[in-house]
């Protein structure tokens, strides 16, 4: 749904699910591939219900500032920046936007789209990284809803999200445990997972 968003009271954000983080690539951990099929479910309720998906790329030029953190990843014009299968094939009734950072709420447009759903009342979030790039667009978007006095249940379901492992560096169970308490400190509801329901 990409039309009426005055009129839509809940929404879906997929963070991430592309190829550069699942399939292929310097930051790509297969592990994250056993999300797919929760956010694809997820993605196919929504559409059903006419309800709005914003679905994020990480997309960079060949000089991102960000590699500068972290190794390059996620090129314009490679298959990188592709979605993963499954959310693909729907990708075409999603809003997308793609992001130079690990926050999109910097995105061109995003805020936008956000501040047009003047009824919004709960947005669930979903994809990877969790201790990323998912808690770097949670917190602030909570944030700017507290800053306007609005009530909006930011929701993000444990089975949705994952993040990646390196041994000795980036444990993924210590990461996804962290990032569950930011989120929870700061107001946004962890749940196990989404139930779905009007």
């Amino acid at each position: 749904m990409k039309e009426k968003l005055e009129l839509v009271k809940r929404g879906l954000i997929i963070v991430d699910m592309i190829d550069g983080f699942v399939k292929e690539g310097a930051l790509a951990d297969p592990t994250i591939g056993r999300i797919v099929n929760e956010n694809v479910r997820l993605a196919k309720k929504f559409l059903e219900s006419n309800e709005p998906i914003i679905a994020f790329r990480d997309v960079h030029s060949v000089d991102s500032e960000e590699f500068k953190s972290f190794p390059p990843h996620c090129i314009e014009g490679t298959s990188e920046v592709e979605f993963v299968e499954g959310l693909r094939e729907l990708s075409d009734k999603f809003i997308v936007i793609d992001k130079n950072s690990t926050s999109g709420m910097f995105a061109p447009s995003f805020i936008e789209y956000v501040k047009s759903m003047e009824n919004i009342t709960e947005i669930v979030i979903t994809g990877c990284c969790t201790d990323i790039c998912v808690l770097n667009l949670a917190i602030p978007l909570k944030n700017f809803f507290n800053q306007v006095n609005k009530s909006v249940n930011i929701i993000v379901p444990e089975n949705a999200v994952e993040t990646y492992h390196i041994d000795g560096v980036h444990d993924r169970d210590e990461y996804n445990m962290m990032a569950f308490k930011l989120l929870k400190q700061a107001g946004v509801n962890v749940v196990k997972e989404y139930k779905y329901g009007k």
